[in-house]
């Protein structure tokens, strides 16, 4: 009788260690739910992501379209200029949707004028076309170290909300008290610093991306350059400017 009487007090014993951690494991709480226990500085850090993940993909793909050059284009600008088209070698660069033919339309469309001058109209188209595609990178900088810092404000605010709590409890002090404050730091600390390393990576991969459209921008004029300093014959005009 003895041994029945411990066995049902051991399996009692059991049944109530098990009963917290039964409701404990009843508790989930979703990423929205977590958001909104940050208060209301969650509400700039989330309109900031939104925009600079519409901002990244739509550079992306922008400048991923710039990045597609004909490998045989400037081979095609060549034979024109020295065959004397200079309209077909217009109506080539018009029909290529990209930086590099654009600044080669506007060197084509210069020839005849002292090199100089081609050469500064040929580079200022190229500086609006990288301006172009920079377009909205300093908004991810910008988000990428201020995401961090509201965050940290969050921070701040949800530990002076429970220093108050403390103060106004006296010594009825528990952890149910002071959970809405420690929500509040730990979560902006948390949502600000994931989307200002997100936001940092993003910038650097476009800005990647735009220095290789630099680079071939760069190779191009170079090579317009020295294609109109060449000796050669252009139609019935010797062209050595």
């Amino acid at each position: 009788m003895s041994k029945l009487l411990l066995l049902q007090i051991n399996l009692s014993d059991n049944l109530n260690e098990l009963e917290p951690l039964q409701e404990h494991g009843e508790i989930t709480m979703s990423y929205w739910e977590l958001a909104f226990k940050g208060g209301w500085v969650m509400i700039p850090i989330i309109v900031l992501s939104i925009i600079a993940v519409y901002i990244f993909f739509e550079r992306y793909f922008a400048i991923k379209r710039a990045e597609k050059v004909d490998l045989n284009f400037m081979n095609k600008i060549k034979d024109y200029i020295h065959d004397d088209k200079l309209e077909s070698a217009i109506a080539l660069c018009q029909s290529s949707e990209n930086p590099v033919a654009k600044m080669i339309e506007k060197g084509v469309s210069r020839i005849g004028r002292p090199l100089n001058d081609i050469n500064a109209a040929v580079e200022n188209v190229g500086k609006l076309e990288i301006y172009k595609l920079e377009k909205g990178l300093p908004f991810l900088a910008t988000v990428a170290g201020a995401a961090p810092m509201i965050g940290f404000l969050g921070t701040v605010m949800g530990m002076i909300r429970a220093f108050y709590d403390m103060s106004n409890a006296g010594a009825n002090i528990d952890v149910a008290l002071l959970s809405n404050g420690i929500y509040t730091a730990m979560i902006t600390t948390m949502t600000g610093l994931m989307v200002g390393i997100i936001a940092y990576l993003a910038y650097n991969a476009l800005v990647a991306k735009v220095e290789n459209v630099v680079f071939a921008l760069e190779a191009s004029t170079t090579e317009f350059m020295d294609l109109l300093n060449e000796p050669v014959k252009i139609g019935r005009r010797e062209k050595v400017i």
